[in-house]
């Protein structure tokens, strides 16, 4: 019955905050994790999403992705805390503003999953966290520019944030006529789908806005079946989902591996969006997967999948106005263009 389930605020407390402790739950040593690294970045992971990890197996494709370890107190120069320079694109607290036509609010600096390869690691939420009053000047200056059609809300993870907060917000936003589209990038449905409950499908269900909700999977592991009802819940609310990947080393850089996401993205009402090539914060040179590999693996995915179930692979460079798109690009070409190759 729905009322013996704790509310999802309890079962995010419940989770693992360190290495050590999921560890333990895993049959594993905690010697496999360092206490240094989670100096650097705490762990956090819940309960639900480390019982899809398999037991004794320290190679689990969902471990790898959360488990504080040596390989992150590396040194690579090319590595950086701000590796996509968002600090330049942050013109007011909780807003960055780095693509024509959309702004980007930080709803909230909290995640369920802290994924080690996060670009936003090191990101200053702690000056972009400006409260429900402050939310006033980020709304300002979005009914300031009229060419503004789509807000993006993450974080964090925007999904974390209350109820009251997002109607709030929702609230808001509604009264810019130029605001068209309302995007949620969120990896909640994922490692915390309990979140999916009807008092925020009924904000989703009641907004006048265009709602595309872009979820985050790497690996057909992730995707339970009860991810797969929140997705259902989130299509009947009217949301378009997509589904954006992140190419890890070790994880998720096979062929065999990536189809069967798209596939399963695709049993769970979910189109695959983006294949990215990893963004080189510090900490996580150890999952980063070379430009040739991923030409080759995206070449792979074309000749297996339908071209509806083949996400576009792309990279994120700093200062330029969009995505830079790789997948029309073949090795010859990229080794010719010293710029692309080098980025």
């Amino acid at each position: 019955m729905r009322e013996s389930i704790p509310h999802w605020q309890d079962i995010l407390s419940q989770g693992f905050s360190s290495a050590a402790q999921l560890l333990e739950f895993l049959g594993l040593s905690s010697t496999e994790g360092s206490v240094q690294a989670e100096k650097e970045f705490k762990t956090r992971v819940p309960r639900g999403f480390a019982a899809r990890m398999e037991r004794g197996n320290r190679q689990d494709p969902l471990l790898l992705q959360v488990l504080a370890t040596h390989d992150e107190l590396d040194f690579s120069p090319d590595f950086v805390p701000d590796p996509l320079e968002e600090a330049s694109a942050n013109p007011v607290e909780g807003l960055i503003h780095k693509y024509p036509g959309r702004v980007l609010l930080t709803l909230t600096g909290v995640c369920a999953v802290h994924c080690r390869y996060c670009f936003r690691r090191y990101f200053p939420y702690q000056d972009n966290n400006p409260g429900r009053a402050g939310w006033q000047l980020a709304i300002d200056y979005i009914k300031r520019d009229s060419t503004i059609y789509e807000v993006i809300l993450s974080g964090g993870d925007p999904l974390l944030a209350n109820d009251t907060l997002v109607a709030h917000l929702f609230e808001q936003l509604d009264a810019i006529s130029h605001v068209r589209t309302l995007r949620i990038h969120t990896r909640i449905p994922i490692v915390l789908p309990e979140r999916i409950q009807p008092e925020l499908l009924t904000l989703l269900k009641q907004s006048r806005f265009q709602t595309v909700v872009v979820l985050h999977s790497n690996h057909p592991n992730e995707l339970s079946d009860d991810v797969a009802m929140a997705c259902s819940a989130l299509k009947q609310a009217g949301c378009h989902l997509l589904n954006q990947s992140v190419l890890l080393r070790g994880i998720n850089d096979r062929s065999d591996v990536l189809v069967a996401l798209s596939e399963r993205l695709l049993v769970c009402g979910v189109l695959p969006y983006y294949l990215h090539l990893l963004d080189k914060v510090q900490g996580a040179q150890h999952f980063d997967v070379t430009l040739d590999e991923a030409l080759t693996l995206f070449s792979a995915l074309q000749q297996r999948l339908p071209g509806y179930l083949v996400p576009r692979l792309a990279r994120e460079e700093p200062g330029k106005q969009h995505k830079t798109l790789l997948s029309g690009l073949n090795l010859a070409s990229v080794k010719t263009s010293s710029n692309l190759y080098k980025a």
